[in-house]
């Protein structure tokens, strides 16, 4: 039988050519549904454009339904000679998926967390140990017992309480990305009755351990456009609305600071971003403006000590450089270079920890990783043997720790997490995804990257 090489993921796997799959005289008696015209005239900055299917938008509609229905029966009709090829690329694809994986556990304030699956089930498990991982394990979350009985389900945005008491979390039962946030006390197991509707499913506690800021989304658009203020023990009701951002343009976020210090309320668009700030122990204060949005200004904000650090394109900066401005005095003017713009290096972001700072740079196509003790001495960048890698920073949530986290692959290396210690620059591989079939060695391949020279003497990579 023959195979026919597909490219999936970034892996080669063969199926089956059925000869079936070449012709289907009964596909040819089939005919597709026709939607009806319904003409409807849309007008914005004084262009008019006619659109004739407007009316499929209306998604509780009964005959947008049925019309969506007989487009799957024609589907099903027209493929069903495809079948065996369809359940060969399944079983191929899911036989190279380990089904009992777990993600590497990581440390945030005293508690180890995890997301692991189980053989045989669809959904994750999340859980946690108190100050060891050899700790008895919390099942805060069972996807696979809360996604009974329904069609879709997604659990998102899980954010818990300084106090570790509380845990708020997002649920999406139908798919669109609107989800409602819940709140469990993880001494009890309690699930509060609580409802925050259509929201993004992310949230953030203030530091009382009571008072939880969310962002909700526009019921048309599905744009996030506003931030809300709910209070433990109130009915969504009565929660406020804390930041309306009413450029259709911008979207809104919120989120806390590594250091805990500050709340942030961000705003973004292509160009342009915005945020404001307020201390997350005085969360019924009012938050302030660290930078008024200037078109084509771009920043980001990390706080640490007494300072800010902002990544930005500020004075034409177009690969971004690195600036740092008292927490008393944010506004533009006050903001001082830290690492200048480098025509030839692009600056991807900044980790801060305690004792150093963690840069995130792109200079001749790969990424490099630069750390930078906060007592000057000793800057270096992480060393790495080869030139086909990527490497990036990945779950760095603890602020007073020497481990750095990131991520490693290469063209014969598979994704990889590993802790290097920043202080006796020592590294540990905690997990490597593994090739399922037990004939994959990275030992039987050399990797290398190789330069030609154009015409003008400009070196590129092949």
């Amino acid at each position: 039988m023959k195979k026919i090489a597909y490219f999936l993921f970034g892996c080669v796997i063969f199926a089956p050519v059925y000869s079936q799959i070449k012709t289907n005289k009964m596909s040819d008696k089939i005919q597709p549904p026709v939607a009806k015209i319904v003409t409807k005239t849309l007008e914005k900055h004084g262009d008019k454009r006619i659109d004739n299917y407007y009316w499929l938008n209306e998604r509780e509609n009964p005959e947008v339904i049925d019309y969506l229905n007989k487009e799957n029966e024609y589907y099903q009709k027209s493929t069903v000679h495809t079948k065996p090829l369809q359940d060969d690329l399944f079983l191929e694809m899911k036989s190279r998926i380990k089904e009992d994986d777990s993600s590497v556990p990581y440390l945030y304030n005293g508690y180890y967390y995890i997301t692991r699956y189980e053989t045989g089930k669809d959904y994750p498990i999340y859980s946690r140990k108190k100050g060891s991982l050899e700790a008895k394990e919390e099942i805060m979350f069972d996807c696979n017992e809360m996604a009974k009985g329904q069609s879709y389900f997604n659990l998102s945005g899980i954010s818990i309480s300084e106090d570790n008491k509380w845990v708020a979390f997002g649920v999406d039962l139908l798919s669109r990305r609107q989800y409602t946030i819940q709140i469990k006390n993880l001494e009890t197991g309690e699930i509060l009755p609580v409802k925050l509707e259509n929201t993004t499913g992310g949230s953030t506690w203030a530091g009382d351990n009571k008072t939880l800021f969310y962002t909700r989304k526009d019921l048309q658009t599905l744009r996030s456009d506003k931030i809300y203020k709910h209070t433990l023990g109130t009915d969504a009701s009565s929660d406020v609305v804390i930041f309306h951002e009413k450029d259709d343009t911008f979207s809104t976020f919120v989120y806390k600071e590594k250091s805990k210090k500050y709340l942030v309320i961000g705003s973004s668009s292509t160009l342009t971003s915005e945020y404001q700030i307020l201390e997350a122990n005085n969360p019924n204060g009012a938050f302030k403006v660290f930078q008024k949005r200037t078109r084509g200004l771009e920043y980001s904000i990390s706080h640490y000590g007494d300072s800010f650090y902002i990544v930005t394109n500020k004075d034409k900066a177009t690969n971004f450089k690195l600036m740092k401005t008292p927490e008393t005095a944010t506004s533009a003017e006050n903001w001082t270079d830290l690492i200048g713009h480098r025509k030839d290096v692009l600056l991807e972001g900044i980790d801060i920890f305690k004792d150093y700072l963690v840069v995130e740079e792109r200079s001749n196509g790969l990424n490099k990783i630069q750390i930078r003790p906060w007592n000057g001495k000793g800057a270096y960048y992480l060393p790495f043997a080869i030139e086909t890698y990527t490497a990036y920073t990945t779950t760095n949530v603890d602020f007073d720790t020497e481990i750095l986290r990131y991520g490693y692959q290469s063209m014969a290396t598979p994704s990889s997490v590993i802790d290097f210690n920043m202080r006796t620059q020592e590294k540990k591989l905690l997990k490597e995804q593994e090739v399922l079939g037990g004939k994959f060695d990275k030992n039987n391949y050399i990797e290398e990257r190789i330069w030609a020279t154009a015409t003008d003497g400009t070196k590129e990579p092949k």
